[in-house]
């Protein structure tokens, strides 16, 4: 086997490790290829291969996200990680860890993590490296890497709910929910959110919103019964799918270009969160992104135009 095709092969891994680490897939991709490049610079061919690239991608993954970090605090309004669609790497072994840390509530709780305590979580927890990499991977003793995984894990089980819908749950209370949200059902919406559900959006300054929070199952029922017409007469489609490894959507304008993406969180069977990514430059590895203000200039026309008027 070529350098290239180890590489390759490796690749959906790697970017999984990056992508957890840091939360956005521009900045997992562009770390895979730095990977990539030192990999191919280096003279010795490393007797892992595994061991040796998911060491350097993590080590570069920390430096991004120590920089990343000082920009997220100058962050305009909530920071959400960059929804993703499809996990590259799978391994049936580890299935219920890979698909538990990569929703967007777990992606937050590692955010309150160091840098190094992030990364030893990424590699102990959810991708079961031994202490003996993860101590190469961070350039730290196997003794320290165990107390930055005790740490990084009693941080991690302290925010995660104790119950947790399985999948078959949350994929049916999601499909009543965008049934209710497409008839624009204020009280089929409210049957269905928690009592105190948090609707958040994350437009980063560069996109408009209804709100950067709306708190309450009445409140957050007839915010999204108000704007589905307005939406639906301009041509905006909503596809339910999974974000992030949870039940999700996406929306698109006319021309099918990204507009929006939702992911939510599903507790005790109710939504407890809608999280609303807005901010076009976390859209775009999803496909050619819509102008926000745009699209809310129509929804303003729309909203205004009598109900019979073609759009």
């Amino acid at each position: 086997m070529t350098r290239t095709e180890e590489f390759e092969e490796l690749r959906p891994l790697l970017f999984s490790i990056a992508y957890r680490i840091l939360g956005s897939v521009s900045e997992a991709e562009d770390a895979v290829q730095e990977t990539w490049l030192r990999f191919d610079a280096s003279p010795a061919q490393p007797t892992s291969a595994k061991a040796y690239l998911s060491a350097v991608v993590t080590r570069v993954s920390i430096d991004v996200l120590r920089s990343a970090r000082v920009r997220r605090e100058e962050y305009v309004g909530p920071w959400f990680p960059e929804p993703l669609l499809t996990d590259p790497y799978q391994d049936p072994e580890r299935s219920a860890e890979l698909a538990d840390s990569l929703s967007m509530a777990a992606l937050l709780l590692l955010e309150r993590l160091s840098p190094l305590e992030r990364a030893v979580f990424v590699l102990r927890e959810v991708f079961a490296f031994g202490f003996p990499e993860i101590a190469s991977a961070v350039g730290r003793s196997e003794a320290a890497c165990r107390q930055l995984a005790v740490r990084a894990r009693r941080h991690m089980d302290a925010g995660r709910p104790r119950f947790e819908a399985d999948r078959a749950e949350r994929e049916e209370l999601a499909g009543r929910f965008f049934d209710a949200f497409r008839e624009g059902d204020v009280e089929a919406l409210q049957e269905l959110l928690a009592a105190e559900v948090h609707m958040v959006g994350d437009g980063g300054g560069k996109a408009p919103q209804l709100a950067r929070s709306i708190v309450g199952a009445e409140n957050v029922a007839r915010v999204l019964a108000a704007v589905v017409h307005p939406l639906d007469r301009i041509g905006v489609t909503v596809a339910p799918q999974q974000v992030n490894g949870r039940p999700g959507a996406v929306f698109r304008d006319r021309d099918g270009k990204v507009l929006n993406a939702w992911a939510l969180d599903i507790l005790d069977g109710r939504i407890q969160t809608i999280r609303s990514v807005l901010n076009p430059d976390k859209l775009g590895h999803m496909g050619p992104v819509a102008d926000p203000w745009a699209v809310k200039r129509e929804v303003v026309e729309a909203r205004r135009a009598p109900r019979g008027r073609d759009s």
